[in-house]
C-alpha cells in the first residue's frame, strides 16, 4: 500500500489539475484517498430503468432514461415553472417540472440530451410527471447503457459541474487511476480477517464500488468497505479503551461513613435496581486503582443525580474534592439546590460557581477550592476557567455531557491529576451510536424509574381544541397545580409563522388573569432566571411561559401540565426532555402537544411517537432514524467520525461485527507489531491515530 501516494494531493491526478482540485476540495476531496472514497450515490443499470409506459401510480420512485424533446419556462398565475419533456427508446413520454430554481435549471438542459431522471411519478392529465427530480446527464456514454453495464453516478454540485466534473468525467479520472495504480494499492486487512469475516479483497472492493461487474459484486464490495470503515473507528476506540485501563487513578476506600449516612438517613426513598448497579460499577472502578471513565446513560427521571451524589461522597470519604459541571446556569443552579439539600446535612460544603458572580464571592470560593475547605463545586464552564484550582480533585461529574465542547471537557480533566470521570446523559443513546461515540467508555444504563414517578399522559391537540385545552389548564390551576407552556421562539419572527413566547405570555396572562403568569427565556440575566425559577418552585408563579431553556434539569413536583405550542417544530429528543419536566410529584400529569396542519411526514412521526410511548430508548431509535447520526444531539461536537459509505442507522449489524473484529485484534496484537499486521498498522497510523481523537474521548 502506497501510504504516501494515498496522502498525495488530488491535484496531481491525471485529469484533475488545480481548477478541478479546488472544486473537489469543496466536496471534501483533498487527497487521492479521498478521491477513491468519493463513493457513487447511486447506480444505473438496465434492471433499474423503468419504461415510461410501465409506470404505475403506486410506484414510490422510478428511474427513467430518455432523450429531451422539449424544454421551456411556463408562466403561471402565482409563479413560473420549468418543464422538460423526455422520450425513452420505447416511445414513452414523461414530463419533469421544477418550481424552484427555475432560472438555474433552465440552463442545465438542452433538446437532444440523454438524461436519467429519478423521483416519484404522479399522474397528471393524460400522463405522468416527476416534480423536482434528481437527474444525471448521460451524454457521450456511448453504448454503456445498451450493453447492460452498471454505471456509477456521483454526488454533484454546481461548483463541480462548472469545472467539468460530471459523473462521466469522474468515472474517466477514476478509471485511469485504477489502471495506473490499482495493482499497488494492497489490502490493508490480513488474510485471517478476510477469511474469518467473509470479506472480499480490499483492492477488489474499491474497484468494484466504482466499476461493478455485477450486482452481487457491488453488494459484496459495499459490505467490505462499510466493514472497513467501521473497523478502523472501532480499532481506535479499542486501543483508547485498553490505554485507559492501564492509567493509574486515585484508589478510593471501600464504602465509607458519608455514603452509608446518606443512604440511611438523608435519601428519602429506596434506591432502584438500576441505581444500585450503577453505584456498584462506580465502586469497582474507583477502588481498582485505575482511572474511571464511565458514562451513566439514563432516561429522564431515572435518578442519575443520586448516583452522582454517592460517587462524590465516595470521593469525600477518601479525602478528595469533586466538581459537577452542567451546560447551563439554570441547570447548574438546579443541581446546586439539590446537592445542597443532599450534602449539607452531612457536613459537606457545596458552592455554586457561575459567570457574573460578585468578585468577593468568587474569590472566597476560589480560596476554598484551593485550600480544600470546599468539597464540592457545582457550575457551568466557569468551573474550568483560569484561576480555578483544586487542592485534590478526585471526581469530575459532567451532566448532559454531549452539550460541552471537546476542549471544555479536556480542560476540566486537566484540573486534577487524572481524576475519575463520571459522565451523565439524559438523552438515551441508540446502541449503534453509543458503540461509535462512546465505544471506549464503560457504560452503565439506568432504565428504572425511582419510586413515586408516575407515567405522563401525552395527547395531541389542534388549534380548534384551544378552548378545551384552556379549560383543562384552568382546572389544574384551580386544583393548586402548576403548568408549563413552552414556545419555540422568544420574539415574533417574520420568517416563521410561530406563536412566540412574549406574545403567548400576554395572551395567557389575559386568559388566566386570576393566576400569576410569568415568562422565562434565555435572554434574561442569570439573576432574573434564578429568581423566576425560585418563585415557580415555591408556588408563587402558577403558570410559567418559557422557551426550551427549561428543557433539562428543572424539577418542580407540583407542575402537572406541559403544554408545548407548535410541537411539530420541535425535535423528538427535545419533546421527550420537555415532557420529563412533569410527572415528578404525586399527582397525574399531562403533556399536551399543540400541533398545526400541514406538517411534514417526519413531524407527524415525531408527534405520534410521543403519544405512543414514553420509553426514551425507543424514542431515541426513532429519532436517530429520522435525523441520521450526523444530526443526533450535535454528534459532530462529540467526536463522531465522518462516514463515507457506512450508515450507523442502517448498518448496525456490520458495525457490531466490525467492533468484534477490532477488539479481537487489539487483544491479539495490542501494538500491531506482527508482520501480518504491518500494512494495517501503517494505514491506521496514517489515517486513524488515536491522538487525533484523544480530546473527543475525554468525556
Amino acid at each position: 500500500m502506497q501510504i504516501e501516494f494515498l496522502s498525495g494531493s488530488v491535484q496531481f491526478v491525471k485529469g484533475v489539475g488545480p481548477r478541478r482540485a479546488s472544486a473537489l476540495e469543496g466536496a471534501g476531496v483533498r487527497t487521492i484517498r479521498d478521491l477513491f472514497q468519493y463513493y457513487p450515490r447511486r447506480y444505473l443499470d438496465r434492471t433499474s430503468v423503468t419504461r415510461i409506459r410501465e409506470i404505475a401510480s403506486d410506484m414510490e420512485s422510478v428511474t427513467v432514461v430518455g432523450t429531451i424533446r422539449t424544454t421551456g419556462i411556463i408562466p403561471g398565475r402565482k409563479r413560473k415553472r420549468f418543464e422538460v419533456q423526455i422520450e425513452d427508446e420505447w416511445g414513452g413520454r414523461l414530463k419533469c417540472v421544477w418550481f424552484q430554481g427555475v432560472t438555474w435549471i433552465s440552463r442545465v438542459f438542452e433538446v437532444g440530451q440523454k438524461v436519467a431522471f429519478h423521483g416519484k411519478p404522479q399522474r397528471y392529465g393524460g400522463g405522468y410527471t416527476i416534480y423536482h427530480p434528481d437527474f444525471d446527464r448521460l451524454d457521450e456514454e456511448g453504448p454503456a447503457l445498451e450493453t447492460g453495464r452498471i454505471i456509477s453516478l456521483y454526488p454533484g454540485s454546481a461548483t463541480l459541474e462548472k469545472s467539468g466534473l460530471t459523473s462521466r468525467s469522474l468515472r474517466k479520472i477514476l478509471f485511469g487511476l485504477f489502471k495506473e495504480h490499482g495493482e499497488n494499492l494492497g489490502d490493508v486487512f490480513p488474510s485471517w480477517l478476510n477469511e474469518k469475516y467473509d470479506l472480499i479483497d480490499g483492492r477488489v472492493a474499491l474497484r468494484a464500488v466504482h466499476f461493478p461487474r455485477s450486482r452481487d459484486e457491488l453488494e459484496r464490495a459495499r459490505h467490505r468497505l462499510k466493514f472497513e470503515e467501521f473497523f478502523f473507528i472501532q480499532l481506535m476506540l479499542s486501543k483508547l479503551k485498553k490505554g485507559n485501563e492501564i492509567l493509574d487513578g486515585y484508589r478510593f476506600r471501600e464504602t465509607g461513613a458519608l455514603v452509608r449516612r446518606f443512604i440511611d438517613d438523608v435519601l428519602p426513598f429506596q434506591l432502584t435496581g438500576s441505581q444500585l448497579r450503577a453505584i456498584q460499577d462506580i465502586e469497582v472502578d474507583t477502588q481498582s486503582g485505575r482511572r474511571m471513565n464511565r458514562l451513566i446513560q439514563g432516561d429522564v427521571g431515572s435518578g442519575k443525580t443520586v448516583v452522582a451524589v454517592i460517587a462524590m461522597l465516595s470521593a469525600a470519604d477518601s479525602g478528595f474534592q469533586s466538581a459537577f459541571m452542567a451546560p447551563t446556569e439554570i441547570l447548574a443552579e438546579q443541581h446546586y439546590r439539590n446537592l445542597k439539600a443532599y450534602l449539607e446535612p452531612l457536613g459537606i460544603q457545596v458552592r455554586l460557581l457561575v459567570g457574573g458572580m460578585r468578585k468577593a464571592v468568587r474569590e472566597e470560593i476560589l480560596e476554598g477550592l484551593a485550600g480544600g475547605d470546599i468539597s464540592v463545586v457545582v457550575g457551568t464552564h466557569a468551573v474550568i476557567q483560569k484561576g480555578v484550582d483544586f487542592r485534590g480533585l478526585g471526581m469530575c461529574v459532567v451532566d448532559e455531557q454531549h452539550r460541552f465542547g471537546v476542549l471544555q471537557r479536556a480542560t476540566l480533566f486537566a484540573k486534577g491529576n487524572r481524576p475519575h470521570m463520571l459522565l451523565m446523559t439524559a438523552t438515551p443513546i441508540p446502541r449503534s451510536l453509543a458503540l461509535t461515540l462512546y465505544g471506549d467508555l464503560d457504560v452503565s444504563i439506568m432504565r428504572d424509574r425511582p419510586p413515586g414517578r408516575k407515567p405522563v399522559s401525552t395527547v395531541m391537540k389542534w388549534e380548534t381544541h384551544r378552548d378545551e385545552v384552556n379549560a383543562f389548564l384552568r382546572t389544574e390551576l384551580e386544583s393548586a397545580r402548576q403548568c408549563y407552556v413552552v414556545f419555540p421562539l422568544v420574539e415574533e419572527s417574520e420568517k416563521l409563522d410561530l406563536k412566540d413566547a412574549e406574545t403567548g405570555f400576554e395572551k395567557l396572562r389575559a386568559t388566566f388573569g386570576q393566576f400569576t403568569v410569568d415568562l422565562l427565556h434565555g435572554r434574561m440575566t442569570s439573576d432574573q432566571k434564578e429568581e423566576t425559577m425560585r418563585r415557580f418552585e415555591e408556588g408563587e408563579i402558577h403558570l410559567l411561559v418559557s422557551t426550551t431553556v427549561i428543557e433539562v434539569g428543572v424539577d418542580i413536583p407540583n407542575a402537572t401540565v406541559m403544554l408545548i405550542e407548535h410541537a411539530e417544530r420541535f425535535g423528538l429528543s427535545q419533546l421527550h426532555q420537555l415532557r420529563g419536566r412533569i410527572g415528578r410529584g404525586e399527582h397525574p400529569s399531562t403533556c399536551i402537544l399543540m400541533a398545526e396542519y400541514p406538517r411534514s411526514p417526519e413531524a407527524d412521526t415525531r408527534l405520534r411517537t410521543m403519544v405512543r410511548t414514553d420509553d426514551g430508548f425507543e424514542i431515541s431509535e426513532v429519532d436517530l432514524k429520522l435525523r441520521g447520526a450526523g444530526d443526533f444531539f450535535g454528534t459532530r461536537q462529540s467526536g463522531l467520525p465522518d462516514l463515507r459509505i457506512a450508515d450507523i442507522v442502517t448498518d448496525t449489524e456490520i458495525l457490531i461485527t466490525a467492533r468484534q473484529a477490532a477488539f479481537e485484534l487489539t487483544e491479539m496484537d495490542p501494538d500491531l507489531e506482527s508482520e501480518e499486521h504491518r500494512l494495517l498498522a501503517c494505514y491506521y497510523d496514517a489515517f486513524y491515530r488515536e491522538d487525533r481523537f484523544n480530546l473527543s474521548r475525554i468525556g
